[in-house]
């Protein structure tokens, strides 16, 4: 969904970029995004979303190498399955 059309809390959709930014492109993740993040949550928090977000995107990962995507996930299909 567009960011745009999100109806989010600021921290949520902030989180929200947080994990896109680290899912499609981390180098976007630089002082100004941190600066941006550092506004709505400290550094522990900024700390312990991006460990969710690297434990969640390792999941997945893991679920799709393995085949488990299958099972695990209704939305996700990957090309060829």
């Amino acid at each position: 969904m567009p960011e745009a059309e999100r109806k989010l809390e600021p921290r949520d959709g902030l989180a929200v970029r947080y994990a896109e930014k680290m899912a499609s492109d981390f180098r976007t993740v630089d002082q100004a995004f941190l600066g941006e993040l550092r506004e709505h949550f400290s550094d522990a928090e900024i700390a312990e979303i991006g460990l969710l977000i690297g434990q969640y995107m390792a999941l997945g990962r893991m679920l799709v190498i393995s085949g488990g995507h299958k099972y695990a996930c209704e939305i996700y299909v990957p090309p060829g399955d």
